[in-house]
């Protein structure tokens, strides 16, 4: 039993290390994602835990979340995470950028 909740918090660990995105270079960076296609940036910063057919993995599956949650509210979890999810992977204009694309999907 030990073993199996062992694995399990290592797993969730690295998951949530993978989700991490990094990306936020003092300096700017000349603003890469600015204007970015949105299934750019979800490919770039959120595909690794919701899956790169938004099919779910680690986080839940968004291929439907625009009939359950509508821009302003993904646009929130975006910015202040939920449940395992971090905060702020987004900001900003790639955020709302994303959280309309996902709106979308329904």
């Amino acid at each position: 039993m030990k073993k199996k909740l062992l694995a399990l918090l290592m797993g969730t660990s690295l998951a949530l290390a993978a989700c991490g995105g990094g990306g936020d270079e003092a300096g700017g960076g000349g603003g890469d994602t600015a204007g970015a296609d949105p299934e750019k940036l979800y490919n770039q910063k959120c595909s690794s835990c919701h899956g790169g057919d938004l099919e779910g993995g680690v986080g839940p599956k968004l291929s439907d979340v625009g009939s359950r949650l509508s821009q302003e509210e993904i646009e929130s979890v975006i910015a202040n995470g939920q449940g395992s999810m971090p905060k702020g992977l987004l900001e900003g204009e790639d955020a709302t950028a994303v959280a309309e694309w996902l709106a979308n999907k329904k």
